[in-house]
């Protein structure tokens, strides 16, 4: 390497290493994409066993939630809330619409994909597993994966140890009905798992920042972990307890049809 490039700092020596890398690798940002994605998901059609924890400033265990998550082929997802509280209650995504479903009601309520589940858990981030359709991505360059200015995330033993190396994905919402307009986006480089991530809202203020814990086998992400970025810098982990792949019933995916059926299963 010259001399000149070695006094390039570390952040922008990772531009010009991308920019070498000419336009082949610029043109492979969705499929760079796409591959995170197979780490969330791992099918078209899932069931996906999840425990949400939401912490206390000082890192005490606040609550803690069960849902059900069925997310579907074509940005179709149902939500079932499986915890004493919220029992009965549901949440179905078709498309760009949220619908909220109570028990005691037989009217479906429209609601946004930023309304609060617990903790910093929106319907969005519970329902939505995939970012590849939904946004248009960039590569901006190759960075270190960890931001030693970032707040952290204790990660349990079980989990890999982040890589060193991560491409930055821009990630700009190509739809009205996404939880955040723009997100950037680190992803291993060897790999392409899904490291961590800064999401903002419409307003482009950032909300929250992500942090990906993939299991030692490398096969899929175990947790996500949000923290807050606009109060108080709580955290509050999704965890996937386990994943399957299932199609549900047609009739599961209409807001109607759920409104008149309490119990599904």
């Amino acid at each position: 390497m010259s001399h000149a490039l070695t006094r390039i700092p570390a952040y922008l020596l990772g531009l010009v290493v991308a920019a070498l890398a000419g336009p082949a690798l610029a043109q492979d940002a969705d499929a760079l994409l796409r591959n995170a994605d197979r780490y969330r998901t791992g099918a078209d059609n899932l069931q996906v066993d999840t425990l949400v924890q939401a912490y206390a400033s000082d890192g005490t265990l606040d609550k803690e939630r069960r849902y059900t998550v069925f997310a579907q082929s074509d940005r179709r997802t149902l939500v079932l809330m499986q915890s004493t509280a919220e029992q009965g209650q549901k949440v179905l995504m078709l498309g760009d619409d949220f619908w909220l479903l109570m028990p005691s009601s037989q009217r479906p309520l429209r609601i946004t994909p930023m309304q609060k589940l617990l903790g910093d858990a929106s319907t969005g981030d519970i329902a939505t597993m995939r970012w590849s359709g939904d946004y248009s991505a960039t590569l901006v360059g190759v960075e270190p994966c960890v931001d030693s200015t970032a707040s952290t995330a204790a990660a349990p033993s079980t989990q890999a140890s982040p890589p060193a190396s991560c491409y930055h994905l821009q990630l700009q919402a190509t739809r009205k009905g996404v939880t955040y307009q723009r997100i950037e986006l680190w992803l291993g480089q060897q790999r392409h798992e899904p490291v961590r991530a800064q999401l903002y809202v419409q307003s482009d203020k950032l909300a929250k920042q992500a942090l990906f814990e993939v299991d030692k086998a490398l096969s899929g992400v175990s947790a996500m972990v949000l923290i807050d970025q606009l109060g108080k810098q709580k955290q509050t982990r999704i965890r996937y307890l386990a994943r399957k792949e299932r199609t549900v019933p047609v009739e599961w995916l209409n807001p109607m049809f759920l409104a008149r059926s309490p119990v599904l299963e």
